[in-house]
């Protein structure tokens, strides 16, 4: 339960990083920002899983790129629903989607506990 709340926070601090270098991706406060990763967590579980289905060919041919068009839009459609938080073009949106993946990465590789061998 604990890692969960903990996944939370980190995703809503990484909404909040690339709502700062982004140009057009606001988010106006942490409650916002905790509101959105709920809402997109969602909307990712329904909606992107569908649209990823579909788009698998596409994705296959651009070695796993065209996820982020998917990515992009779940962000986009996303911040219509939740107030305080807006993605004003779909550049933006691409660039949010790129910017919160390269995040994840970092925090998938810092927050790994190393593997002993027994």
């Amino acid at each position: 339960m604990l890692r969960l709340l903990l996944h939370w926070i980190l995703n809503a601090v990484a909404l909040l990083v690339v709502a700062h270098f982004v140009q057009g991706f606001d988010v106006s406060n942490f409650v916002s920002a905790l509101i959105a990763v709920v809402v997109i967590g969602l909307f990712n579980a329904t909606i992107g899983l569908f649209l990823k289905i579909i788009t698998l060919p596409l994705s296959i041919l651009t070695f796993g790129i065209f996820f982020l068009v998917v990515n992009a839009v779940i962000l986009w459609f996303s911040s219509k629903f939740v107030p305080g938080f807006a993605v004003t073009t779909f550049k933006a949106a691409f660039l949010g989607a790129l910017a919160l993946a390269v995040l994840h990465l970092l925090f998938g590789f810092f927050g790994s506990a190393p593997k002993r061998r027994s």
